[in-house]
């Protein structure tokens, strides 16, 4: 199950899985990662606590396992 964290702690897990911010505009911060199977992405909202539902969709646009993710955090 995933946990409640801030957007800016799932901005950080990311990079450490090989993303890097692309832009920012407003409270909304675009990630991209390129890769050879292609460019992913996903858009994170600065939110103090993400909703668990929110950072499952963020880690579907980003085609990210929820275990993966975990085990970066």
């Amino acid at each position: 199950m995933l946990p409640k964290i801030s957007g800016e702690k799932a901005i950080k897990t990311l990079e450490r899985m090989g993303f890097r911010r692309a832009r920012q505009r407003g409270s909304h911060v675009v990630m991209k990662r390129v890769a050879p199977s292609g460019t992913t992405g996903c858009s994170i909202p600065l939110h103090r606590e993400l909703k668990v539902g929110t950072l499952a969709g963020i880690l579907r646009q980003a085609k990210v396992e929820q275990e993966d993710f975990l085990k970066y955090l």
